[in-house]
């Protein structure tokens, strides 16, 4: 579909669900809601504290947590838009206190299902719900942590790709405008890792969909980050001496964070900017013969740089996906480590690129040439979500966050600044500034955590772009250890970065300026 055919069958389906407005209906009266290539199952209204998740879905350490969720519409359905679509969509809608909005949030899942999909996200559903969102998710068209469904079903791995994600966005709007007899003031988009890489492809493909879209430590660049995964892990299982036992990750850490902790002027455990740190491992080399828990061997040192550095084509020493950065060791057995590689990693080369359900990893090894070369062929722009050209999203009046950790582990941070240069460069920069922003988060790991200061608000800061004309500049974040705020810092949106004043306490935000820095420390 070209963007331009996009655009208007986006917007042509939002006039076509213009549904009367007079009266709001029922949530039970729903269930006959008639919408294109859709049935809705259910629509059931659920009292505060009563919603029971299905099973296997409850809260973290498996029990309940949505006891304090306020009453609300719950309405089932199944999108068709071909036939060989089965797409399970969940919209909740609160039963008052509606903020006036839509909030879509990612597919859900756990571990490898959160990577490749395949369930609705009742975790973030409830989370929008709580803030008075009426909100949407999706099963990516498909169930299950797996990516078997692609063989033969080129129109599943659409959806998985795309489609399910804008089709519930469109007949999702339609039932909450049904349910209220207003339609929806504005519509948000909230995601990280796949659901970073959905919402950037919602204003790739899509961008009538959404007002405002905020994406964390997106998985945009699909085939080139399970390449590039591949590669992380061979590092480490190239052969015995090469293997980096996980007890050595702090090891590795603390020598990293201690030779360039306070190059950004603050010794606080935290860099900066990583990119100006030029660690290498070997500092911490074994002697010849040695091998203790406080020292990497030959093999291991090598292994390290391996990681830290970009996964380039062999023949034409392009760059394909950038390195892990220093301070990212504390998470690096997510790739690292493990009998296997990660299992989306391996379905992905099993399933959408070879489509040989037999393939090993080890009887046939990817070649970083070829095999990269035809998986970007085959996906085509299926998944990923990497057109800079966002010139009609801009042009509606979306507004675009995207944050990124600089400790990540699982996704090199170095794509997201990537996919940021691409976009000025195709847009120009002040046509950039006035609709995206992307924000590096020092010692944030995958979508939250680590050492840095990773809680922050960008809810009320998108919709104070959108709605106000607010542009952010700086946006404050904390970092919180049993419920106590530890440290404040601004988050700055790239390339500035937080630099200290010179005086008050380190730990507090005000003492900070987002400034450019422009030398590199070598």
């Amino acid at each position: 579909m070209s963007r331009g055919t996009a655009l208007l069958t986006g917007a042509l389906a939002l006039v076509s669900f213009d549904l009367p407005r007079a009266v709001a209906a029922t949530c039970e009266s729903l269930a006959s809601l008639s919408l294109p290539e859709a049935t809705i199952t259910s629509a059931q209204t659920v009292a505060a504290g009563e919603f029971t998740p299905p099973a296997g879905r409850g809260g973290r350490g498996g029990g309940p947590n949505f006891k304090d969720l306020p009453a609300f519409c719950r309405v089932q359905a199944t999108l068709k838009p071909t036939s060989d679509s089965d797409i399970k969509a969940e919209v909740w809608l609160p039963a008052s206190g509606w903020n006036g909005k839509f909030q879509g949030v990612a597919t859900g899942g756990g571990g490898a299902g959160a990577a490749i999909q395949g369930a609705i996200n009742i975790a973030a559903l409830a989370a929008s719900l709580r803030a008075g969102y009426a909100t949407a998710s999706t099963d990516g068209g498909h169930e299950g942590g797996t990516l078997a469904f692609a063989l033969d079903h080129p129109e599943k791995v659409a959806a998985w790709g795309y489609r399910a994600t804008h089709e519930m966005t469109v007949k999702a709007r339609a039932i909450v405008a049904a349910f209220y007899g207003n339609p929806v003031s504005h519509a948000y988009w909230n995601g990280c890792a796949a659901g970073g890489r959905q919402g950037l492809m919602e204003a790739q493909r899509y961008p009538m969909d959404y007002d405002g879209i905020v994406v964390g430590a997106a998985a945009n660049y699909w085939t080139h980050l399970q390449s590039w995964s591949l590669w992380v892990y061979e590092a480490t299982h190239k052969d015995e001496a090469s293997y980096i036992p996980p007890a050595k990750y702090p090891l590795i850490h603390k020598a990293a964070v201690e030779a360039c902790d306070a190059r950004d002027g603050v010794k606080d455990g935290v860099m900066e900017d990583p990119t100006r740190c030029k660690f290498d491992p070997k500092v911490i080399e074994c002697k010849p013969g040695q091998d203790t828990s406080t020292c990497l061997t030959a093999g291991q040192v090598e292994a390290a740089r391996k990681i830290y550095s970009p996964l380039t084509n062999p023949r034409t020493k392009a760059e394909l996906f950038p390195g892990l950065e220093p301070g990212s060791e504390l998470g690096w057995a997510g790739l690292a480590d493990g009998d296997e590689p990660p299992l989306y990693l391996r379905e992905t080369f099993k399933y959408l690129v070879f489509k040989d359900p037999a393939w090993d990893y080890k009887m046939h090894p990817v070649e970083f040439d070829r095999d990269v070369a035809l998986a970007d062929k085959l996906d085509n722009g299926t998944a990923n979500a990497v057109d800079p050209d966002l010139k009609e999203f801009f042009a509606r009046g979306g507004k675009l966050i995207h944050y990124h950790g600089w400790s990540d582990p699982l996704i090199a941070p170095g794509d997201a600044v990537n996919y940021y240069k691409k976009v000025t460069e195709k847009l120009g920069a002040a046509k950039t500034k006035e609709s995206m922003r992307l924000y590096m988060v020092p010692g944030m790991l995958h979508c939250r955590g680590g050492e840095g200061t990773d809680n922050f608000d960008l809810e009320s800061v998108i919709e104070d772009w959108v709605e106000k004309g607010k542009a952010p500049e700086q946006i404050i974040a904390s970092r919180v250890t049993n419920g106590k705020v530890e440290r404040t810092r601004p988050l700055c949106p790239y390339p500035q970065v937080a630099v200290y004043k010179g005086s008050g306490s380190t730990d507090e935000a005000a003492n900070f300026a987002c400034r450019v820095q422009s030398d590199k420390v070598q």
